[in-house]
């Protein structure tokens, strides 16, 4: 049919000619700490790796946010992982071949007890169907056939000291957000503080608190007991990610809904988690989960199994946000999702379209791939090389 590009007359015969990794420091706009340690500090930079892809003229981008203090993964281990393991075997390849492209991460980097490096692998899968996109003239929710929803709302981040959540409640309320999320592990008086203060201040808003893994099962029911006079949403990832049979008995006798978050890398650790009733909600993260391919296979797990789902992310900037707002419009999760990027650093790779976000709400993009528009120029000229020695850019691509 004219006007309409088909993989038939678009895709044949493309295949990934080149993979190149930048790492972009962000400026970071506030403060950020979870229990496992400081994200960002205001007035310092927070660092992306972006992947850009070349297949034929075209070019996709995708993104990972090395995250030491949340995961193993770290800006160096994420650009050597791709330029040395992940991209070698994706040349030549067909873009459209997002599966396959899997198939090649799982075998370069095994896979172990869940999925090995996922949020390097993120960037690349990102980065594919950002290229696909764009040769068809797609959205990524297009490309898919399946978007629900063209708004998520967001939760505005409160994680600082219990004295001043009452301030970042009212910074989130001036800029329109209706939820919160509160970041709590350090101790739980100030835990129980801190929520008092955001409750006080927010008296008819979503809230959910979230621990990173900080808590015992003792600690966490203890929690769960001196939160729920605050009509709290969900108790999110109380105790470490591999004890499936704790987060059980939390789940049994908590008074908050239980949500996992790190536990969840692969869609095989959502089926066993849920075979053993060891959660409520499942939080869809779409870095921690290798990116969009996987993600997509856990959400439509979940939603087959009745299992509630919830949206998070790590931090990203405006690629992986948008990435985020397609999955989470394609399942329709209309509860109010972390996506915080926006709160925390500020995407200077960005020229032209990308994610509007007005009142706490994200309007889910409608341009073609992810729907953000990359200034090369830009990112060549802020990137950086995390190792010590000279400065260099190595392109992996046919025939080098």
């Amino acid at each position: 049919m004219a006007g309409i590009a088909t993989p038939g007359s678009t895709l044949s015969g493309l295949v990934v000619e080149s993979i190149e990794c930048f790492v972009v420091p962000l400026p970071a706009l506030r403060d950020f700490a979870i229990s496992g340690g400081v994200v960002t500090r205001r007035g310092g930079t927070h660092p992306r790796v972006l992947v850009r892809i070349g297949s034929g003229g075209a070019v996709g981008w995708g993104e990972a946010t090395p995250a030491p203090t949340w995961t193993y993964e770290t800006v160096e281990s994420i650009v050597t992982t791709i330029e040395r393991y992940l991209a070698p075997p994706l040349l030549n390849r067909p873009v459209w071949d997002i599966a396959g492209a899997h198939r090649v991460f799982d075998r370069a980097i095994n896979p172990g007890y869940t999925t090995g490096t996922p949020l390097a692998k993120a960037a690349v899968d990102l980065a594919l169907h950002d290229l696909v996109g764009r040769v068809l003239g797609l959205s990524v929710g297009e490309l898919w056939g399946q978007r629900q929803i063209d708004r998520v709302p967001l939760a505005w981040i409160v994680s600082g000291d219990p004295d001043r959540a009452a301030d970042e409640v009212a910074e989130g309320l001036a800029a329109g957000y209706q939820a919160f999320k509160v970041k709590v592990g350090t101790a739980i008086p100030d835990d129980v503080r801190r929520v008092e203060a955001v409750r006080a201040a927010a008296p008819g808003s979503s809230i959910w608190v979230d621990a990173n893994q900080a808590y015992t099962v003792n600690q966490a029911l203890q929690l769960s007991r001196r939160l729920a006079p605050y009509e709290i949403d969900l108790l999110e990832q109380p105790l470490r990610a591999n004890d499936p049979l704790g987060l059980r008995r939390v789940r049994e006798r908590s008074e908050i809904p239980v949500a996992v978050d790190e536990s969840l890398v692969h869609p095989s650790d959502l089926a066993a988690f849920a075979q053993l009733q060891a959660l409520d909600i499942a939080v869809a993260k779409v870095q921690r989960s290798s990116g969009l391919h996987l993600s997509r296979r856990l959400c439509a797990l979940a939603q087959d199994c009745g299992i509630g789902l919830v949206g998070s992310g790590l931090t990203d900037s405006d690629l992986g946000l948008a990435a985020s707002l397609h999955l989470f419009a394609a399942f329709g999760m209309d509860r109010p999702a972390d996506l915080n990027g926006r709160q925390f650093v500020r995407s200077t790779y960005v020229a032209g379209e990308s994610v509007e976000v007005r009142d706490g709400v994200a309007v889910v993009p409608s341009g073609p791939g992810l729907g953000v528009e990359v200034d090369e120029e830009a990112v060549r000229g802020q990137a950086v090389y995390p190792f010590d020695g000279p400065l260099r850019r190595r392109v992996i691509a046919v025939g080098r």
